[in-house]
């Protein structure tokens, strides 16, 4: 199948979509000036924007125990980062309360800009939660549609639209089954008839169809075999140009090249910064 037949079917489809990606342009050229003997190298701009978790603490409601105790992390735009450790430890809790799923006890979740000189520009803007993906581990237990075109849009509000709000959708989802590689599947298949390597493939585009800012994976390789590993990492590989990523997994070998950033959760959910795992 090609990208026709996608725009087409989904043109088709009376959905609607949320507001445009907000913009965080991450702007960096470097100019050289040479003779024979010397190269000189002149930065420009390095305007960036990062998530950032600031004294975070999690207690659930009812308890006496925190969950996740002062994590702090930033992760800047288009990188790829990486928390693991002790089952139990907090790691799932802390990409939820990212997500939105459940709000900080205390400490805030927000995305500052930055400036070329390195120093924040305006005040932080809380992290829109409309901004944020979340993969779960194990996501295709969560379908629920009996084909895939229904399943990638599953929950998008009902409503009459017209013909450039069809050819929109139609962009974006024919976008994100490129990005994955899903061009290919008949979109009227019967989702849990796929591999586990395209179920996760499903997954991933299900999330990007809704143009994130901050994609959140939890255990994005769990139950997968060798090859629909590799073929995962490849795709997150490439997706970390577009977004930024940000992973629970206790699989360090096949991640560590795709990493930009990594902390350690210990048990009690205190998080620390340590050096990429290699």
């Amino acid at each position: 199948m090609g990208s026709t037949p996608v725009g087409h079917q989904l043109a088709v489809s009376a959905v609607s979509w949320q507001t445009e990606k907000m913009t965080m342009p991450f702007l960096r050229r470097t100019n050289f000036s040479a003779n024979t003997r010397t190269y000189v190298a002149h930065r420009v701009c390095c305007e960036h924007s990062c998530f950032e978790v600031n004294d975070v603490a999690y207690r659930p409601p009812g308890t006496k125990v925190n969950l996740l105790d002062d994590v702090s992390l930033s992760l800047r735009e288009k990188r790829f980062g990486l928390i693991y450790g002790r089952s139990g430890s907090g790691k799932t809790t802390l990409l939820q309360l990212i997500a939105g799923f459940s709000k900080p006890t205390s400490g805030s979740i927000h995305v500052q800009r930055y400036g070329d000189d390195g120093h924040p520009t305006g005040s932080p803007k809380n992290l829109d939660s409309n901004k944020v993906g979340f993969v779960f581990q194990f996501p295709e237990r969560y379908f629920v549609a009996e084909n895939v075109l229904d399943e990638v849009t599953f929950g998008w509000p009902r409503q009459r639209g017209g013909s450039q709000l069809k050819e929109l959708l139609a962009l974006r989802l024919q976008k994100a089954f490129t990005s994955v590689g899903l061009i290919g599947i008949p979109l009227d298949q019967d989702p849990q008839s796929l591999s586990g390597g395209y179920k996760r493939r499903l997954a991933l585009a299900i999330q990007l169809v809704q143009s994130p800012d901050l994609l959140l994976l939890d255990e994005p390789l769990a139950g997968l075999d060798w090859k629909a590993r590799a073929d995962v990492v490849k795709l997150l590989n490439n997706l970390k140009k577009e977004l930024t990523l940000l992973t629970v997994s206790h699989d360090l070998k096949e991640l560590s090249p795709l990493v930009d950033q990594s902390w350690r959760m210990e048990m009690g959910g205190i998080l620390k910064a340590v050096p990429p795992p290699v």
